[in-house]
């Protein structure tokens, strides 16, 4: 009990000192680790933990789409993607299709590495318009 306690101050203090680069990271981070928990999931035959877990992806999905800054012409793209992993997502819960979750992880990944190499080239000086 006191390490999961030491735990959660430890990840509430994390999420308290990181940057906004840092926090979008660690959203894309929770919705690949949610998606797999929720394969595991329809594996196991566990269709609550599995429509719990794709219910965590949707939410974040949700957070990505309410904070893009629509002044940069990119914005559209990534809610036109956001809102396309939004349907994959309601039909993957539908159906309980891993098949689903694998082709979401897959665009969650890429966007994510997308993301890393942003904040690699920001942080080595050279300048990305994304604020």
């Amino acid at each position: 009990m006191l390490q999961s306690k030491g735990y959660a101050v430890y990840a509430n203090s994390k999420v308290q000192t990181a940057s906004p680069a840092e926090l979008t990271l660690m959203l894309y981070e929770a919705a690949i680790k949610f998606c797999n928990i929720a394969e595991m999931a329809i594996e196991k035959k566990d269709i609550q933990k599995a429509h719990d877990n794709i219910k965590k992806v949707e939410a974040i999905i949700e957070e990505f789409q309410a904070t893009l800054n629509h002044k940069y012409p990119v914005a559209k793209d990534f809610d036109k993607v956001y809102t396309y992993l939004m349907q994959r997502l309601v039909e993957a819960n539908i159906k309980k299709d891993t098949k689903i979750l694998d082709e979401v992880l897959e665009h969650l990944r890429t966007m994510r590495d997308a993301w890393k190499e942003v904040m690699r080239v920001t942080c080595n000086g050279s300048k990305v318009g994304m604020s």
